[in-house]
């Protein structure tokens, strides 16, 4: 038997971008967030470096050592992703691994070659920060962080 499938539609309609706004949350947040990382991934290119592996660089840079399970939490990536990203990051020199104290455990940090990426790559994506925060105004761009932040904790308890 077939259900009819309910889509709210009172809201639906085409943005600024000629995108159609999105009825769900899950849907909207996964599609900005695409945009966003390859807006971020044009800009870090010249460099070399993706905007997944910049922010693996920008966590370890403030966390120091973390283990590979906390780093996945922090960045609420699943494991076979992060253990892919840490691979490539790995061979390029970028991150240092160390077996903790459990054998299980690996604990990472920035390697120096990672720390000089980072730096290379921090104005790029300085630029691209204040272009957004520029063009969506202080406080929307204040606004956005905190219900992102907020989001975040929500979903992941």
């Amino acid at each position: 038997m077939n259900r009819p499938i309910h889509v709210y539609t009172s809201n639906f309609s085409m943005s600024n971008a000629n995108l159609p706004v999105l009825p769900c949350l899950c849907a909207s947040f996964r599609r900005a967030s695409r945009t966003v990382t390859q807006h971020y991934d044009e800009a870090l290119r010249p460099l070399g470096i993706r905007a997944t592996q910049f922010t693996v660089l920008q966590a370890l840079s403030i966390t120091g050592e973390v283990s590979q399970g906390k780093l996945g939490q922090i960045l609420a990536i699943d494991s076979t992703t992060l253990t892919r990203t840490l691979g490539i990051m790995s061979r390029r020199g970028w991150i240092s691994k160390r077996r903790g104290t459990d054998r299980r455990e690996w604990r990472l940090r920035l390697a120096p070659a990672g720390r000089d990426q980072f730096e290379r790559a921090l104005p790029s994506w300085e630029k691209t920060q204040g272009q957004l925060a520029s063009q969506l105004g202080d406080k929307r761009w204040q606004d956005l962080f905190e219900l992102v932040n907020k989001v975040a904790a929500l979903t992941s308890e």
